[in-house]
């Protein structure tokens, strides 16, 4: 076997390959004697057959399997002296073997752009120090006992108010004539938590327990379910019970109640300890966003078009169903899937070129992933999906998605390798939306 390496582009390679009749034979060959061991031909004992009746029984399977059994071990073989790691799909042409003929075929692949790499180790970068309010362990306590809260009903007799739990029945109607799929029965809502639309809301605030009530209502032009969506309707309520919320004494009987705490003091304690976690992550990844950031702005590479198309597909997916969670669609918001691949074509060109770099950071200081980071990879990830860990291992595998896994934990050590030898000059925390907005992340030390 012979091959000529031909340069397309810096990160796409071509390879010709020319394959002797003999190769070709030997593997035709090989084959043939595999489908004379393991078939059955009447007449002949297993394994006796001659090879011209295995050959015209599975002619077609046996150019097949030799076929792809050759081209793998060629190229396995030249990709390891090329010493390149595919980015994309390996494309090869449509070639078949046969007896006594020499065959040429190519195959193409994209892989990351060389390039020298710029000093990474030792720079300056400013981190926020990590501050903690009484109040937002507040906020959280507060969460808390409203989720611990009895509900009770209401002693008198008048519509519900922001905070009160209504169970209620409802039915939308158009013209007189029920419409499709608005309708419920003992539905329970929690008024002044955006649960539901705010004048379906105002509605209820205005029928006691045990009343009736009635009024128009508009459906956002954004509604999820689009045949509603700017639909004008009467929607008709009945309300059955208003509970009012009873908070539980602000005391260790609360802590104790709400978690595997000794105390109101212990309680307050792990909170504010899942908050300095929580947001001394943040002012990490920050820290080494602007570490990263720096280096890139002094890097200019071209992108196999393959990856860049890889993360814009994750980036539009992601960004389609985080409008699903809050009940949009696409359509609501309109946009297009042509629109999102413009509108997030640089983060994906910005992601693709962030992890090239990483990957050869990583390759230039030895790193390497694993088997048991591997293995807790998997068991993180089956414990936040709730998969069983053996059922998600064989999913990547089968759809090629272990090697990406590996790549982005070797990316994850050069990003801790080039941050620990970072000069981290901390400065005093700016109060952001972000940081006021992760009171989520705190609460799982509840």
């Amino acid at each position: 076997m012979e091959y000529n390496v031909i340069v397309v582009s810096p990160v796409k390679t071509k390879v010709e390959v020319k394959v002797p009749a003999e190769e070709a034979n030997a593997a035709l060959t090989a084959t043939v004697a595999i489908y004379r061991q393991k078939a059955d031909f009447k007449g002949f004992r297993k394994g006796k057959a001659p090879s011209s009746v295995v050959e015209s029984r599975f002619r077609k399977e046996i150019v097949g399997e030799a076929t792809n059994e050759l081209l793998n071990v060629h190229i396995n073989e030249i990709m390891g002296e090329l010493g390149k790691s595919p980015l994309s799909r390996i494309d090869v042409d449509t070639v078949e073997l046969v007896k006594d003929q020499p065959v040429e075929y190519a195959f193409e692949f994209e892989h990351a752009p060389a390039f020298e790499l710029p000093t990474y180790m030792g720079l300056d970068v400013e981190e926020e120090e990590v501050v903690v309010s009484e109040s937002d362990v507040a906020a959280v306590i507060d969460r808390i006992r409203g989720n611990l809260a009895e509900l009770t009903p209401l002693a008198e007799n008048r519509p519900a108010k922001d905070g009160e739990v209504v169970s209620l029945s409802f039915e939308a109607f158009e013209d007189g004539v029920p419409v499709p799929g608005v309708k419920a029965e003992n539905f329970q809502l929690t008024l002044g938590e955006a649960q539901a639309l705010p004048e379906f809301e105002a509605l209820v605030k205005t029928v006691p327990s045990g009343g009736q009530g009635e009024g128009p209502m508009t459906f956002p032009a954004d509604f999820i379910n689009q045949t509603l969506a700017g639909k004008s309707v009467t929607m008709k309520v009945a309300v059955h019970v208003i509970k009012e919320k009873k908070l539980p004494p602000l005391d260790d009987a609360m802590a104790q109640k709400a978690g595997h705490f000794e105390s109101l003091e212990r309680m307050r304690e792990a909170i504010n300890l899942s908050y300095q976690k929580s947001r001394q992550d943040l002012h990490k990844a920050a820290a080494q966003k602007k570490l990263l950031d720096g280096i890139l702005a002094k890097l200019d590479f071209p992108l196999p078009e393959s990856l860049v198309e890889t993360h814009l597909g994750q980036l539009i997916d992601d960004f389609v169903e985080r409008l699903e969670r809050r009940g949009k669609s696409l359509e609501s918001t309109g946009k297009t899937l042509e629109g999102l691949r413009t509108e997030f074509r640089d983060q994906a060109e910005n992601i693709a070129r962030t992890q090239i770099f990483l990957m050869n950071v990583a390759e230039k200081e030895g790193l390497e992933v694993e088997p048991r980071e591997m293995d807790q990879y998997f068991n993180q990830l089956s414990q936040k999906t709730n998969q069983d860990v053996l059922t998600l291992k064989q999913y990547y595998e089968q759809n090629n998605l272990v090697i990406p896994v590996r790549d982005k934990l070797l990316a994850d050590k050069a990003v801790e390798l080039i941050y620990s030898k970072a000069n981290v000059k901390k400065v005093p925390a700016v109060e952001s939306v972000e940081l006021a907005g992760e009171a989520a992340q705190a609460e799982a030390g509840e």
